[in-house]
């Protein structure tokens, strides 16, 4: 089996168990993946992630030109900001996952760093969340405004719209994403109550120990 086929089944796969589980709903969400050659596959616009077939798959060059397949998500330029500030990222996955979604409309959280850092798992597999300001569908000032932090996060949340996430291959995008959405269930469930999240000197315990960023 060639990278290339690999990787369609494995998108396909992945898109399944996050549809499946309620974590993206309707035609929302997308997913990507950098292959050997530089080049990228993408989900097609308007297709479910529970129902993709891996030989529609948007195919793109090392360039970044639409090549085959389906017509690409409309969010693509979302997956290229990462990709284009993250040289070591192999996939991308973005959600419009419901607990996600909702602490990006809260009014009162961090825009620096939306989420506390409530378990060990969260820093380890998302560490700071900045927030990025609301832009409509497909404005181009969605990608500046992304590209802006991707650099320095792997994980960002899109105000009023859902989470971006880089991993090094789709299986840690995939988990990344999962952690992400569990924590802000968390976050929420928590609502109205103190909470003692990990201390500062947790989180640098855990940077040291697992050489985290």
């Amino acid at each position: 089996m060639s990278d290339e086929t690999r990787l369609r089944d494995e998108i396909c796969r992945i898109g399944r168990s996050l549809f499946d589980r309620g974590l993206t709903a309707g035609s929302s969400g997308n997913i990507s993946a950098r292959l050997p050659d530089g080049g990228w596959l993408m989900t097609p616009t308007n297709a479910s992630l529970g129902a993709l077939d891996p030989a529609r798959l948007a195919l793109f060059d090392a360039q970044g030109r639409f090549v085959s397949g389906d017509a690409p998500t409309k969010e693509a330029f979302l997956h290229f900001s990462m990709y284009g500030e993250r040289a070591e990222a192999g996939a991308v996955v973005h959600l419009h996952s419901s607990h996600s979604t909702a602490v990006s409309l809260l009014a009162d959280v961090d825009p620096d760093d939306v989420l506390p850092a409530l378990t060990a798992y969260y820093v380890m597999r998302v560490g700071r969340l900045p927030l990025v300001p609301y832009f409509a569908p497909g404005d181009p000032d969605l990608a500046h405004a992304v590209r802006a932090l991707a650099g320095r996060h792997h994980a960002v949340l899109l105000a009023n719209h859902g989470p971006v996430v880089a991993g090094r291959s789709l299986a840690d995008a995939q988990y990344a994403t999962e952690e992400l959405e569990e924590t802000a269930k968390l976050f929420l469930l928590l609502q109205g109550h103190r909470i003692r999240p990990l201390t500062p000197a947790q989180v640098a315990d855990l940077k040291a120990r697992f050489n985290l960023p």
